[in-house]
């Protein structure tokens, strides 16, 4: 029971991934391209942590882990980057 609910909550987080993959082919701004990077690095996170809980393998939480620490690095190095003066 618990297990078909997890499921569905993964089928949904997958889904908003996919409806954030296309946010950000249509950003209109860099900020929206930035927002939706670290949407789409928090939902692949939370779908990685869940299918870890659901298959009963925990390395899979340490591949979201180390997800969730890459997004956050890129995040810092995109606004190092468009700030400084080209």
């Amino acid at each position: 029971m618990m297990t078909t609910f997890l499921l569905i909550v993964a089928l949904a987080l997958a889904m908003l991934l996919l409806l954030s993959l296309l946010r950000l082919l249509r950003a209109p701004s860099y900020a929206d391209c930035l927002l939706t990077t670290q949407l789409v690095g928090t939902i692949g996170v939370a779908v990685l942590a869940l299918m870890s809980v659901i298959q009963r393998q925990p390395y899979l939480l340490d591949v979201a882990l180390v997800l969730a620490l890459l997004t956050s690095i890129t995040i810092v190095t995109f606004t190092q980057l468009r700030g400084t003066p080209q």
